[in-house]
C-alpha cells in the first residue's frame, strides 16, 4: 500500500513514530498465535510484521500520526483508544411494542440503521413472522436507512411501536419468502446442496446443546460414575477401521423435522398467478395454494390487507373469500387458525431455532461446500423452484433497478474516503460485502454457463471459444482461443493465466493504489471446464479491443503503447510489487517505456476510470521451469535438474518467494556494508592515533546511512529494522567506545535473542548519495542535535534510531570511502541502484516477442542473473527451510489443503512438490518426516488425478455424468480389477436422434470413451503425469499398491480427490477393497460442486491491532495483549460480519487468554465459538477445526465438564483418522489429552493404551532423547502407579529421569522432581512388597497397612493437561517478584529515552495468585 506518511518530516530528532509497534514485530513464531490468514495483510505486511494504527492506518492525517508518536508504550495504547472510540459510542435500550406482545427492551447502538432493529424482530421468537411492519417514534415513521443516533427524540427508554403496513407484491414475495424460511430452518438441506452461504456443523451434537448453559446445569465432575468414557471402537490406538458414517453425526433438531414436526405439507404458489386485472382492482397480489398437516387443501389470497382464504380449488377460480376469511396480516397467524398441528409445531420449531448458537445460524461470506452427505429427501418448495427459474435477477432483496452493476458496485467501493478509522472500517466493510456477493453471483454465473443455460454472444463459433454475458459479469473458458497462447503453450497455458491473472488482481488490489482500477475477477473450475468471470469495463463491449487499449501490448510485446498517466499510477505500484520500471521496442523499434509485463493493458472505461487488466505476468518468470537456449542457471538449479520444460510458459515466483528473496538479500547488504566499514576502521584506527581528534566519536557499529532527504526516506517499515538489528548483531560485536556509561548490552541482548525475522516483507532502504556514516552506540541524548538514519521500505517512516541506538553522526557526505563501501554492497546483492538497496524485477525478461533496446543490454543482463538468483533461492534456501520447519514442528501440515499453504507461504509453488518430496527422501532425519512425505504423496497423487479427472469429464455429458464419476472413481480407489461403467440405458436408444442438438453444451455430445477408462490405465497415466508435471517417478500400478508402499489410506485419498475436483458422495460406508464388486455405484455421486478462486479483501486495520495483541502476549502483556485483541475483534466484526477465518483465530487467542488469565467460563465461550466458526466456515473436518475441538476440550475439563471433555478429544481424533491417518506428530499430543482424562475419570486401562501411543510417537517424531518423551513417559508412569504396577511405573519414570538428567542437568527443577517421584515410587513399590509377603507368610489373619492408591485430582491432571497443551504457570517467588518490578522499571526507563524495544518481561497479571503465566511450547 501506498503511504501517505510521505509529508511527515523524516529527520526530526527522535520522532519515533511507532517505535512501540517494531518490537512486536517480531513474535517468535508459536503454534498458537500464527497470525490468521498466512498471506500477507491488506497492505503488504507479512503475517510476521506489526503496525498499530500510526503505520498501518494508511492515509493518517498529521495529526494522528502525532498522536501516535509517543515513544512509550502507554503513548500508543491510549491513542488507539483515541482512535477507536470512535465506534464504541455507548449504546442504550429502547423499549419494542409490536401488536398482540408485551412491550420489551432491546439494546442499540447510536450506529446501527433503523433496519437492523428489524431485523433483530424478524428473528426474535415472539415476532419473527412479522416482515411487513414500520417503526414509529411517537407518531412518526423511521426512515428504515436512517442511522439511530440521526433520529431526533431517540433515547434511553423511548417506544417504538411496531405498526403493520400494507403490503405490495415485492413485500408480500419477501413475507412468503421469510415465512418459508422460517419453516425451513432447522433442515440441513441448503447446507448439503452448497446454497446461500449455508454450511455443516456439528458442535452442538457433542456438547448436548450451548456449553454456556450446560456449565451451570450438569456439574458432573464429581459423580464420575455417569461417564461413559469408552470409544468407539475405530477410535482406539491401533484400529485399521476409518469409518465415513461418523464423519456427520445426527443431529437431533435435524431428527425433529424430518416427520413429527411437519409445520405444513405444501406451501407453492398458486397456478392461477398472477391475478386477474379486476382482482387487481380489489387489492389481489398473489395467490397461494397449501396443504396442511391434517390434509386440508387451501387456497389463499395475499391481498394488500394481509392473506385470507379464498373459494378456489385446484380446477375452479373463485377468489371471493370463504367464510370465515381469517383475514390476517401475517401468514402464521392465518395458518395458526385453520391448524391445530400448525400451530403447535411451528411454536416448537421456534423455540428450536433460536436455542441454537446464532453461529449455527448466520450465512457465512463466502460458499462452503461438503464433500459428503446423506441422502436429504427433496421437499416441496415453492421459493426453491422459483429461484431456479428467475435465477434471481428479478428482485435483489435490497436493489431497486433489476441487476447489479457489479464493476460500479467494486469500483465505488474503492473510491470510498479512508482517511480515519470509521472512514476506513466503512470502506473495507462495503468491499468486503461487494466482493463476496460478486464471488456468489459469479459461481452462479459459472454453472449456469457450463450447464448450458447461458446464451453465448457469439453463438456461431464452436463452443469452447464461445463468451457469455450474464448478469453484468463476462465469463470466458479456458481455453487457448484463437491460438493466442500458441508459444506459451496452447490450452495448458490458457489454463494457468487466469489463476495468475487472478493472482495479479490480488497484488494490485492489495497496494490500494487511489486511481488505479482492477476488473473483480473470480475463477471457476467445474465440471471439467475452467470459466473466468469479470466484471465488464463501461464501454469495453462497444468497441474493438485495438482502440481502447492505450497502454502495454494486446498482441504479447509485438505492438506496444505507453501512456504518462499509466506510468505514473504504476510507478507508486512499483516499489511495493518490486517491479522495475524499463523499456522495451515496439513494431517500429522505437523505445516505449513501461513499469508493468507488457501483457498488461491500460483501458481508460467510459466512466474515465484507468482500469488494468491481464495481469498474468505480474510477477517474474521462475527459469527453473523455463528452459532458454543459451542461459546457463545457477549451479543449485542445475544441480537439481533444472530447468525442465514446464507444460506453458507462464510459469511465475509467487510474491511471498520474491518477498523473501529480497529480505535474504538485504541482510547480505547490511552484512556487507558492515564488514568493509569494520575494515576500513581498522585500517583508519592504525593510522589515527586517537579517536578523540575526531570532531564525532565514531564506534564500531556500522549503521544505515542518515539522510537528511525527508522524500527519499518517507517510507519505511518494522520489518527492515528488525533486519538491520539482526545483521548488526551478526555482523559486529565488537568494542564500542561509548561517551555515556548507560548500560549497552541490553539492545544487542534484546537483538540477538529474536531469531532471525521471519518477515516476508519488503526492504528497499533508501540511501541516498551519501556514505554509510558510522556512529556511536552510546546513548546520544535526545537534546543533542542529531539526525535520526532511517530506513526506507514500503511502510510509514521509522527511524533506525529505535533499532540502533541513537548515535551522533557525521554529514553523510563527507567519507567517498564508505560511499564506496555501499557501492559495493549494492552491486554484490544486484540492486538497480548504486547508492541504495532497491531491488526490483523486470516481469518481461524472458518473455518471447519481447524486444528491449540496444543501450539496456547491461541492465537486462543484470536482471537475467537475479532472476536466476532468485530461482536458485528457492531451490537452496527455501525447499530446505520448509523441510527444517517440518522438523521442528514449527510447520505441521495435516493435510493437503495446510501443505499447499505451507509450500505458498515460503513462496513454493506446487510444482515444486515432487523436488520437495525428494529432499525429504535424502534428508538424513526422514523417519522424522514421514507425515509430511505421505501427507505429500498424497498430495502428488491427488493432484495428479485431478488433472486426469478434467479432461475426463470435459467428454461426458450431462446424462452421464454420476455413472462417470463413479466409474472414475472405482477406478481410481477401488481394489476391484475390472471395474465396468455402467452407461445410462436409455441413452443407448436414442443415440441417432440426440446427434441433431448436439453442440449446445461446451463440449458436449455423446461421448462414452469416458467409460472405457480401466484401473490401470488410469494409474498408468497418474504415474506418467506425476513423472512429467512433478518429476517424481511413483512406483505403483494400482491403489493397493499405494496403500501398501507410501502408507495412505484409501478413504483420506477419496477426501483429497472429492474436494480438489467438487464431487458430493453419499456418506455411507465404502468397501474399497473389496475384489467382487467396485466400490462406487452412480447412486453414490449426489452432486458436483464448483471449486472457486477469488479475492479476500482485507480487514487491515484489525489485522494491526489483532498482531499487536499477539505481540504483547509474547512479551507477557497479558492484559494489554487482551485488551488489544478485543478491539480486533471488534474491528473484524465490523469488516467482515460475524463470521471469517480470521475471526476465527482472533476468538481462539482470546480464548486461551481468557484461560490463561484464570476465567475459564469465558475462555469455554469464546472457544466454543471459535470451534463453531471453523466448522462452517473452513469444513467440518478441517484440520484447523481439528485443532479448535482440541482446546475446547481443554476448557471443558477445566470447567469440570468431563465427559464433554472426552467426547470432543474423541472427535478430534476420529476426524484426524480420516484426514491424515494415526502416524502424525499432532497425534501424540491428542493422545496424551485423552489420556490424562481418561486417568483423571479412572479408566487406567484405556489410559494406557492412548498415553503409550502417545509415548511411541512422540519418540519417533521427536526423538528417543527429547523432554516431550520424558514428558511422555512420567505421564505413562503416573498411570501405573494408579494401578498399583510399581515396577513399570519405575522403569518409564527412570526412562524419564535419564533424558532429564541428559538435556537439563541434575541441578535443574525437572531433573528434581523426577527424582524425588523415583523415590516415592520406590518407597510404595517396597510397602506392597511388604505387604504381600506379609500375607503369604501369614495368610488370611495377617495385619496388613492399608496401601493409598488414590485417584489423580482433577487439579494435577489439569497441571499436565495444560503442561502438554504448552501453557506452563511460572511460581513466583517474593524475591522474584522485587526482582522483576525492578527490571520492568528499568526497562521502561530504557525506552524512555528510545533504547532498547525489545521487552521480553511481564508487568500485567502478577496478580495471578503470584504465578505469571507464560504461554509457551514444552520442549
Amino acid at each position: 500500500m501506498v503511504s501517505k506518511t510521505d509529508d511527515i518530516q523524516a529527520s526530526v530528532p527522535n520522532c519515533n513514530v511507532n517505535t512501540v509497534d517494531l518490537a512486536e514485530g517480531e513474535t517468535p513464531d508459536h503454534q498458537e498465535t500464527k497470525a490468521p490468514n498466512k498471506d500477507p495483510c491488506a497492505c503488504g505486511h507479512s503475517a510476521s510484521t506489526v503496525v498499530m494504527n500510526g503505520g498501518g492506518a494508511h492515509y493518517h492525517s498529521e495529526e494522528e500520526s502525532k498522536q501516535d508518536g509517543g515513544g512509550d508504550t502507554d503513548g500508543v495504547e491510549d491513542s488507539n483508544e483515541q482512535e477507536v472510540i470512535v465506534i464504541q459510542d455507548t449504546g442504550f435500550t429502547v423499549k419494542i411494542q409490536a401488536p398482540g406482545t408485551e412491550p420489551f427492551d432491546l439494546q442499540v447502538s447510536p450506529q446501527e440503521m433503523v433496519q437492523e432493529i428489524h431485523q433483530v424482530l424478524m428473528d426474535r421468537e415472539d415476532t419473527c413472522h412479522r416482515t411487513c411492519f414500520s417503526l414509529q417514534l411517537d407518531g412518526n415513521v423511521l426512515d428504515n436507512f436512517a442511522e439511530l443516533k440521526s433520529i431526533e427524540g431517540l433515547q434511553e427508554g423511548s417506544l417504538l411501536k411496531v405498526v403493520e403496513e400494507p403490503y405490495t407484491v415485492r413485500e408480500a414475495r419477501i413475507h412468503v419468502r421469510h415465512i418459508r424460511d422460517l419453516l425451513k430452518s432447522l433442515d440441513p438441506s441448503d447446507a448439503y446442496n452448497g446454497v446461500d452461504c449455508n454450511s455443516l456443523s456439528f458442535l452442538s451434537v457433542f456438547t448436548d446443546g450451548d456449553l454456556g448453559d450446560s456449565g451451570k446445569r450438569k456439574k458432573k465432575g464429581s459423580d464420575l460414575e455417569q461417564i461413559d468414557c469408552t470409544p468407539p471402537e475405530h477410535i482406539l490406538p491401533g484400529s485399521k477401521e476409518r469409518p465415513l458414517v461418523p464423519l456427520q453425526p445426527q443431529n437431533k433438531d435435524w431428527k425433529v423435522i424430518m416427520t413429527p414436526m411437519q409445520c405444513l405439507k405444501v406451501l407453492t404458489m398458486s397456478g392461477w398467478n398472477p391475478p386477474p386485472g379486476n382482482r387487481k382492482m380489489h387489492g389481489d397480489l398473489m395467490y397461494l395454494y397449501m396443504v396442511t398437516v391434517e390434509e386440508r387443501h387451501i387456497s389463499i389470497t395475499a391481498s394488500t390487507r394481509g392473506f385470507y382464504l379464498n373459494q378456489s380449488t385446484t380446477y375452479t377460480f373463485n377468489p371471493k373469500p370463504a367464510n370465515p376469511s381469517f383475514l390476517s396480516h401475517s401468514l402464521v397467524e392465518l395458518l395458526s387458525q385453520i391448524s391445530p398441528a400448525f400451530k403447535k409445531n411451528f411454536t416448537v420449531l421456534q423455540k428450536t431455532r433460536v436455542q441454537r448458537h446464532p453461529f449455527e445460524r448466520i450465512a457465512t461470506p463466502f460458499q462452503v461446500y461438503s464433500w459428503t452427505a446423506p441422502q436429504v429427501d427433496h421437499t416441496m418448495d415453492c421459493v426453491r423452484a422459483e429461484d431456479a427459474y428467475t435465477s434471481r435477477l428479478g428482485y435483489e432483496e435490497h436493489i431497486p433497478g433489476q441487476t447489479r452493476d457489479w464493476n460500479e458496485e467494486l469500483q465505488t467501493t474503492r473510491e470510498l474516503a479512508r482517511k480515519n478509522l470509521p472512514e476506513r472500517l466503512l470502506r473495507e466493510r462495503a468491499i468486503f460485502k461487494v466482493h463476496s456477493d460478486f464471488a456468489a453471483a459469479a459461481t452462479r454465473g459459472s454453472m449456469a454457463v457450463i450447464d448450458g443455460n447461458v446464451m453465448a454472444i457469439n453463438p456461431g463459433e464452436e463452443t469452447r471459444m464461445q463468451m457469455f454475458i450474464w448478469n453484468n459479469i463476462f465469463f470466458s473458458l479456458g481455453f487457448d482461443v484463437r491460438d493466442h497462447y500458441r508459444e506459451l503453450g496452447g490450452d495448458a497455458a490458457a489454463h494457468a493465466a487466469p489463476t495468475n491473472d487472478l493472482n495479479g488482481v490480488r497484488a494490485y488490489g492489495a497496494v490500494d493504489v487511489e486511481g488505479l482500477y482492477t476488473l473483480g475477477t473470480v475463477v471457476v473450475d467445474y465440471r471439467g471446464y475452467r470459466v473466468t468471470a469479470q466484471s465488464i469495463i463501461p464501454g469495453i463491449l462497444e468497441r474493438e479491443q485495438e482502440q481502447s487499449v492505450i497502454y502495454g501490448s494486446i498482441d504479447f510485446g509485438k505492438t506496444v503503447v505507453s501512456h504518462g498517466k499509466y506510468l505514473e499510477l504504476l510507478e507508486r505500484t512499483s516499489r511495493p510489487l518490486k517491479v522495475q520500471r524499463h523499456n522495451v521496442l515496439n513494431e517500429k523499434d522505437e523505445s516505449v517505456e513501461l513499469c508493468s509485463s507488457v501483457e498488461c493493458k491500460g483501458i481508460i472505461g467510459n466512466d474515465g476510470r484507468h482500469y488494468i487488466l491481464d495481469l498474468l505476468r505480474t510477477f517474474p518468470p521462475d527459469l527453473n521451469f523455463l528452459p532458454v537456449e543459451g542461459e546457463e542457471l545457477s549451479p543449485e538449479s542445475v544441480r537439481q535438474g533444472f530447468p525442465r520444460q514446464h507444460r506453458h510458459r507462464l510459469a511465475c515466483l509467487r510474491q511471498e518467494l520474491i518477498e523473501a528473496f529480497v529480505e535474504h538479500r538485504y541482510l547480505l547488504f547490511m552484512k556487507m556494508a558492515a564488514l568493509q566499514l569494520m575494515q576500513q576502521k581498522a585500517n583508519k584506527d592504525s593510522k589515527m592515533a586517537t579517536l578523540t581528534e575526531n570532531n564525532s566519536p565514531e564506534a564500531a557499529v556500522p549503521a544505515l546511512p542518515s539522510t537528511e532527504n525527508p522524500d527519499a526516506s518517507a517510507k519505511s517499515s518494522e520489518t527492515s529494522t528488525e533486519t538491520l538489528t539482526d545483521g548488526k548483531s551478526d555482523a559486529v560485536q565488537i568494542e564500542t567506545t561509548s561517551t555515556t556509561d548507560a548500560p549497552q548490552p541490553a539492545a544487542t541482548e534484546a537483538t540477538t535473542t529474536e531469531a532471525a525475522p521471519k518477515a516476508e516483507q519488503t526492504t528497499e532502504t533508501d540511501i541516498p548519495s551519501a556514505a554509510a556514516t558510522t556512529m556511536t552506540a552510546s546513548q546520544a541524548t535526545p537534546t543533542e542535535d542529531n539526525v535520526v538514519p532511517t530506513v526506507t521500505t514500503n511502510g510509514p517512516l521509522v527511524p533506525v534510531a529505535t533499532a540502533i541506538q541513537n548515535g551522533e553522526c557525521e554529514s553523510p557526505l563527507e567519507d567517498p570511502k564508505s560511499r564506496e563501501v555501499v557501492l559495493n554492497a549494492c552491486k554484490a546483492v544486484g540492486s538497480i541502484s548504486n547508492t541504495s538497496f532497491d531491488i526490483r524485477f523486470n516481469p518481461d525478461i524472458f518473455s518471447p516477442g519481447v524486444r528491449f533496446p540496444e543501450d539496456s543490454v547491461d541492465d537486462i543482463q543484470k536482471q537475467k542473473q537475479l532472476l536466476k538468483d532468485a530461482a536458485a533461492f528457492l531451490v537452496s534456501c527455501q525447499i530446505p527451510s520448509l523441510v527444517k520447519d517440518c522438523l521442528d514442528h514449527s510447520a505441521l501440515p495435516m493435510d493437503g489443503a495446510t501443505l499447499t499453504e505451507a509450500l505458498h507461504q515460503r513462496g513454493i509453488n506446487v510444482r515444486y512438490l515432487g523436488n520437495v518430496l525428494e529432499f525429504v527422501d535424502k534428508t538424513p532425519a526422514k523417519a522424522q518426516l514421514e507425515h509430511f512425505y505421505r501427507i505429500g504423496i498424497s498430495e502428488l497423487i491427488t493432484r495428479c488425478a485431478k488433472h486426469i479427472f478434467k479432461t475426463y469429464l470435459q467428454g461426458v455429458e450431462l446424462s452421464a455424468l454420476s455413472a462417470a464419476v463413479s466409474h472414475f472413481l472405482n477406478c481410481f480407489l477401488s481394489s476391484f480389477p475390472d471395474a465396468v461403467a455402467h452407461l445410462p440405458p436409455d441413452e443407448l436408444v436414442s443415440r441417432r436422434k440426440n446427434r441433431k442438438r448436439r453442440n449446445r453444451v461446451p463440449g458436449g455430445g455423446d461421448n462414452t470413451a469416458w467409460a472405457s477408462l480401466t484401473p490401470s490405465e488410469l494409474w498408468k497415466n497418474i504415474v506418467s503425469e506425476a513423472q512429467s508435471y512433478y518429476n517424481f517417478t511413483l512406483h505403483c500400478e494400482n491403489a493397493d499398491q499405494v496403500v501398501e508402499k507410501y502408507g495412505l489410506q484409501k478413504i483420506t485419498l477419496l477426501r483429497e480427490i472429492s474436494i480438489k475436483a467438487g464431487i458430493q458422495i453419499l456418506i455411507k460406508e465404502y468397501n474399497f477393497d473389496s475384489r467382487h464388486k467396485p466400490a462406487f455405484t452412480e447412486e453414490d455421486i449426489l452432486n458436483i460442486f464448483p471449486v472457486v478462486k477469488h479475492v479476500n479483501p482485507k480487514a487491515s486495520d484489525a489485522f494491526h491491532f489483532f498482531q499487536s495483541g499477539q505481540a504483547k502476549v509474547q512479551q507477557g502483556y497479558l492484559k494489554e495483549g487482551c485488551e488489544l485483541i478485543n478491539e480486533a475483534l471488534n474491528l473484524f466484526n465490523n469488516v467482515y460480519g460475524a463470521m471469517h477465518v480470521e475471526i476465527c483465530a482472533c476468538l481462539r487467542l482470546l480464548a486461551r487468554l481468557n484461560y490463561i488469565m484464570g476465567d475459564h467460563h469465558e475462555a469455554l465461550s469464546n472457544q466454543q465459538k471459535a470451534v463453531l466458526m471453523s466448522e462452517r466456515v473452513l469444513g467440518v473436518e478441517h484440520p484447523n477445526t481439528i485443532q479448535e475441538y482440541m482446546h475446547l476440550a481443554l476448557y471443558c475439563f477445566a470447567n469440570g465438564q468431563l465427559s464433554t471433555a472426552l467426547k470432543l478429544l474423541y472427535r478430534a481424533r476420529y476426524l484426524m483418522l480420516m484426514v491424515c491417518g494415526e502416524d502424525h506428530p499432532e497425534m501424540a499430543l491428542l493422545d496424551s489429552n485423552i489420556g490424562l482424562v481418561l486417568h483423571g475419570v479412572m479408566e487406567y486401562d484405556l489410559s494406557l493404551r492412548f498415553l503409550e501411543n502417545a509415548l511411541a510417537i512422540n519418540s519417533k517424531y521427536h526423538g528417543p532423547r527429547s523432554l516431550k518423551v520424558a514428558l511422555s513417559h512420567h505421564l505413562v508412569a503416573r498411570v501405573y502407579e494408579s494401578k498399583a504396577e510399581f515396577r513399570s511405573a519405575l522403569q518409564h519414570e527412570k526412562e524419564g529421569y535419564t533424558i532429564y538428567k541428559n538435556q537439563v542437568g541434575e541441578a535443574h527443577e525437572k531433573t528434581k522432581e523426577s527424582s524425588e517421584y523415583l523415590k516415592y515410587l520406590t518407597q510404595q513399590a517396597v510397602a506392597l512388597q511388604r505387604t504381600m509377603n506379609e500375607i503369604y507368610k501369614n495368610g488370611s489373619n495377617a495385619s496388613i497397612m492399608p496401601l493409598k492408591f488414590t485417584a489423580p485430582s482433577m487439579a494435577s491432571v489439569l497441571e499436565q493437561l495444560n503442561i502438554i497443551n504448552g501453557i506452563i504457570f511460572i511460581p513466583l517467588s517474593q524475591k522474584d517478584l522485587e526482582n522483576l518490578k525492578a527490571e520492568v522499571q528499568r526497562r521502561q526507563q530504557l525506552q524512555e529515552s528510545g533504547k532498547s524495544m525489545e521487552e521480553l518481561t511481564v508487568d500485567g497479571p502478577l496478580e495471578l495468585e503470584d504465578k505469571i503465566p507464560m504461554d509457551v511450547n514444552v520442549d
